[in-house]
């Protein structure tokens, strides 16, 4: 019909080229919508977000286009003018389309894995691009999704070429003139769509945050528009006005000695139970240790019976939290004490954060001990480790045993490994034991298949117990198994009587938590961060089954008060084990906006892009409280969570290793 007015044939491929890429735009989004909806939402409750999506989109399609325009405003260079503009023009259009589809894949392995649209937090592995295109190479059948993907860029050249072809087909013979106007009008409209509002301020992020629903903001808003405008936010970003402002409630929660001094310093001396006997330690981060996966969490595929065993025989902490979803993030948790709460960018990966004072420095007289079966540059964990005094690193190169995957040795390799070195220790040692194997690519290694045994489970009962795949099920079964085999192997050595062993996930994994744990933690995604933390010496420590909530950052301060030595603690974690410790708690953040607090009875929750403030009961006790009561408890939970947020962002730029 635009023929009729004798449109030029430039602008009328435009638009049909506009047609075709918000057909491309909205079939993703419908996509993602069916594969991802949560319960209880439909379609007619997402349509406003959908529309909502249609502008974002034209941005990005008008960006795409614009340049045709621009560029076609000189004749020679029409995509009509020769049949070489038309080659380079499809060939650019297939190019950005290639880009485009790269985002989709990726924007939709992010949703299926955090649960979150693309954002700029996936720079964090893109600087590590060897391990993470290794990682991707032996999980995924990356030579069929590259196949696929190039078949269906191809495919969309083809149907450009048509498009081309059919206005040729349409306009030829009606003499159809050059005339800029045209041109300068359709490059306004692309202008308008770009700026995609009527007022002054253009289209931003944080407008699909006006659905107050997190699902719904991230179906509006499509992964490009979500990862540029993110990119900007990969800066720390603290104010010290606030965090001094919320020091008196910082102060009075964490039971600090002066209230007005703003300081986290503290200078504690032995307690009176503490272990004269100068015990080694043993501190083992494990890869994506989920609780409702194993067996102490009641879960009846039994993954875990070993460790199960040890935890009977140990100080087991069932309600322990990681701050964040991020091996990078445990780890600086771990070492530093304060949650890693920059939301797009690891800390470890920023070089203004990762110079951080550790408590590891003041366990004097202890050789210290850093060992992973990889490369300890992935998410930079060596910057970070690199703040512990004289640590002897036995890393990627280091191991006679054979490398299994991009993530190094095997588990039991490196356990065995790490413990025929400690075995020659003749003075108290301190050691970090980091595991990688229980982590896609989900790997038995072949040598160990006589010993231990797959099993086989089915989908049905793999999905109702939590497991996404046989493989990642058999993989969680065989670091038990590893864990088996270092402490089996640890004591026939002379240290094992007088060591500390400790066992903490990284973090969690989401997923159907619903056979061992009331529906927040599936609903809400507990599920990320909650992970066993065992301290496990027969000979030193007597077993305790503890229900209290505690965090990832407390593991450090509770190590210290164990050794009979001063130790200087400047962050936020604490000393499980102090019999005047008061108010459980764990806070929780994530890159979806989340910020959150867990208590005995309660997870309080809010997203900081929108108002959206919520109180789950975690236990049954919560049932008990009055409606006076709750709305108090949350309040004081919101306060707390607020001021919780505000110092551990300026204490990650303010915790220096001097």
């Amino acid at each position: 019909m635009l023929s009729r007015f004798k449109i030029p044939k430039t602008i009328l491929w435009v638009t049909n080229l506009l047609v075709i890429f918000v057909i491309i735009f909205s079939i993703f989004r419908l996509v993602t919508f069916i594969a991802f909806k949560p319960t209880g939402i439909s379609f007619g409750g997402v349509l406003p977000a959908f529309l909502m999506g249609i502008q974002y989109d034209l941005r990005w399609i008008a960006l795409v286009l614009l340049p045709i325009i621009l560029i076609s405003m000189v004749p020679q260079f029409s995509p009509f003018f020769s049949a070489r503009n038309k080659k380079w023009w499809t060939w650019y259009l297939a190019v950005v389309t290639f880009i485009v589809f790269i985002f989709f894949a990726a924007d939709f392995g992010s949703f299926s894995y955090n649960g979150v649209r693309l954002d700029a937090g996936a720079m964090n592995f893109a600087e590590d691009p060897g391990i993470s295109l290794k990682m991707m190479w032996q999980t995924y059948p990356m030579v069929l999704m590259v196949t696929g993907l190039v078949v269906a860029v191809i495919l969309f050249r083809w149907m450009y070429h048509r498009s081309h072809w059919q206005v040729i087909n349409r306009t030829d013979g009606l003499k159809i003139p050059y005339r800029r106007k045209y041109f300068i009008i359709t490059a306004l409209i692309l202008g308008f769509f770009i700026h995609s509002s009527f007022s002054l301020e253009p289209l931003s992020r944080n407008d699909s945050f006006k659905f107050k629903h997190s699902f719904k903001s991230y179906l509006a808003i499509n992964p490009l528009q979500n990862f540029f405008s993110t990119l900007k936010l990969r800066k720390p970003v603290f104010n010290e006005q606030k965090a001094r402002e919320v020091f008196p409630l910082m102060a009075r929660w964490m039971q600090l000695p002066d209230n007005n001094s703003f300081s986290y310093r503290r200078e504690v001396a032995p307690r009176s139970n503490s272990l004269e006997s100068r015990p080694n330690i043993i501190l083992v981060q494990c890869e994506s240790f989920s609780m409702y996966k194993s067996s102490m969490s009641g879960n009846l595929l039994n993954t875990t019976p070993y460790f199960d065993a040890l935890c009977k025989n140990g100080i087991f902490f069932e309600r322990c939290f990681t701050p964040h979803f991020s091996t990078a993030r445990g780890l600086f948790a771990i070492l530093s004490g304060i949650p890693d709460a920059q939301l797009f960018k690891f800390s470890s990966r920023n070089p203004l954060a990762v110079q951080q004072h550790t408590i590891i420095d003041n366990f004097e007289g202890y050789s210290k001990h850093y060992f992973l079966g990889g490369s300890p540059e992935f998410n930079n964990f060596e910057g970070l480790l690199k703040n512990i005094d004289g640590l002897q690193m036995y890393t990627e190169g280091s191991f006679k045993s054979p490398k299994i995957n991009v993530w190094g040795i095997s588990d039991k390799d490196l356990f065995l490994e790490a413990n025929a070195i400690l075995a020659k220790e003749t003075s108290p040692f301190f050691a970090f034991i980091q595991t990688s194997g229980n982590h896609r690519p989900y790997m038995v290694p072949l040598q160990d298949t006589v010993d231990f045994k797959n099993v086989f489970v089915t989908d049905e009962e793999l999905l109702r117990y939590g497991f996404e795949s046989l493989e990642e099920f058999n993989a969680f079964r065989y670091f038990d198994y590893c864990i088996k085999k270092f402490i089996e192997a640890a004591k026939t050595e002379t240290y094992f009587h007088n060591t500390i062993f400790v066992f903490v996930g990284d973090h969690g994994l989401a997923g159907n938590a619903s056979a061992v744990y009331p529906a927040v933690w599936t609903e809400q995604r507990l599920t990320d961060e909650h992970v066993p933390l065992l301290f496990y010496a027969p000979q030193l420590l007597p077993p305790q089954k503890r229900s209290e909530v505690v965090s990832q950052i407390d593991i450090l301060p509770t190590i210290a008060g164990m050794l009979h030595q001063p130790y200087i603690n400047t962050t936020l974690g604490r000393d499980l084990l102090d019999p005047a410790k008061k108010n459980n708690y764990a806070f929780i953040t994530n890159t979806a906006g989340g910020i959150g607090m867990i208590t005995d009875d309660f997870y309080f929750s809010r997203n900081i892009n929108f108002p959206d403030e919520q109180l789950n009961p975690v236990h049954s006790r919560a049932l008990m409280y009055s409606r006076q009561q709750l709305d108090s408890i949350k309040n004081e939970l919101s306060g707390f969570t607020n001021a919780f947020f505000e110092t551990a962002k300026y204490l990650i730029m303010n915790n220096k290793n001097d």
